[in-house]
């Protein structure tokens, strides 16, 4: 089995046979069902709506969508690469042995979601908003722009930010411990109290100050208005 590593987490890569192989799908949505061995290639669409179906298998490129629905969506061993999917609205799915590679996915937003060998490599994910996030196993956010997205409720356990663009990114109230922050920037990240049990390199601390002071809304002595 195919793994790439990062840092101390080592994740395990979608398990998947030459093009030639797959054969060639025309919908993604079959409730109740499974699309397997399947490859989706070259989509322009308005709409994607896939509710209650497995896709296992397969691989999906240059999908091009302006308004995505996953709901009890189960992925496993699956590829993406190349897609621009626009307001994606994702909820109550598992995810296991998934890759996300050069997409983007603004405006994503996760609720009850569980990831568990998942790798965003290369993504745009600005104004993401991940809600009640599972890390079950190793996650991985690698070279990826996460302007202004928002985690809240979720678990980030282990998870792995590698040299990734986390501009006014907001950390709510979560579980934090492990999650690996040492190699992207935390000067302008929001909700410094809340990663409890983060790594990160000690050069970072000043960036954490940084951040906190922000949020503190400080007034300094030498900035208060001359006594009248």
């Amino acid at each position: 089995m195919a793994t790439r590593t990062f840092g101390r987490t080592n994740v395990s890569l979608p398990e998947i046979d030459d093009d030639m192989y797959l054969g060639t799908a025309s919908n993604l949505n079959r409730p109740g069902h499974a699309v397997s061995e399947f490859r989706y290639v070259d989509q322009e669409l308005r709409d994607l709506e896939i509710i209650e179906t497995d896709l296992r298998n397969g691989r999906v490129r240059r999908l091009n969508a302006d308004r995505v629905s996953f709901e009890g969506v189960r992925l496993s061993s699956v590829e993406f690469a190349d897609c621009d999917m626009r307001t994606w609205q994702w909820v109550g799915s598992k995810v296991s042995r998934v890759v996300f590679r050069d997409c983007k996915l603004m405006g994503l937003s996760v609720s009850d979601v569980g990831f568990d060998h998942v790798l965003f490599e290369k993504c745009r994910l600005d104004l993401a908003s991940f809600r009640q996030l599972r890390s079950t196993g190793p996650l991985v956010f690698s070279q990826c722009t996460l302007t202004e997205a928002t985690f809240e409720a979720c678990d980030l356990t282990d998870t792995v930010f590698a040299d990734c663009r986390l501009h006014s990114v907001e950390f709510h109230r979560g579980k934090y411990q492990g999650c690996d922050l040492s190699t992207s920037d935390l000067s302008t990240v929001r909700g410094v109290g809340n990663l409890r049990g983060v790594v990160v390199e000690r050069m970072q601390e000043s960036q954490l100050a940084t951040a906190l002071l922000k949020e503190l809304e400080l007034t300094f002595t030498e900035d208060l208005p001359a006594p009248r």
